[in-house]
């Protein structure tokens, strides 16, 4: 299985997705990772978080135009339900999730 397959595998899932668009060299992204942790701490097993790095998935970032990271995006059933780059708070992040999804 190539990691597109799985990527789309993960996505298409039962559960919805939070995706974090990122690199190693970004600084802004290295402060997503504590900010995930906690929301993953709120939502628990309703979404599943994932982190995705576009040096090393450059076809995964281009069929989504990622353009600056971090970008976040949130999928539901295959579908991008919403998308925003920049550093995001967890009570953000939760708040957006319970309105995408409710």
């Amino acid at each position: 299985m190539s990691k597109k397959d799985s990527f789309n595998t993960i996505i298409n899932g039962e559960k919805p997705v939070l995706v974090d668009f990122s690199a190693e060299w970004c600084g802004p992204c290295k402060m997503m990772a504590p900010i995930l942790k906690e929301l993953s701490a709120k939502v628990g097993e309703e979404v599943r978080i994932i982190k995705i790095d576009v040096d090393r998935n450059q076809s995964i970032a281009q069929k989504f135009q990622i353009q600056g990271v971090p970008t976040l995006m949130l999928f539901k059933d295959g579908k991008s339900v919403w998308r925003q780059s920049g550093v995001q708070s967890a009570d953000a992040l939760h708040q957006i999730i319970n309105q995408q999804l409710n």
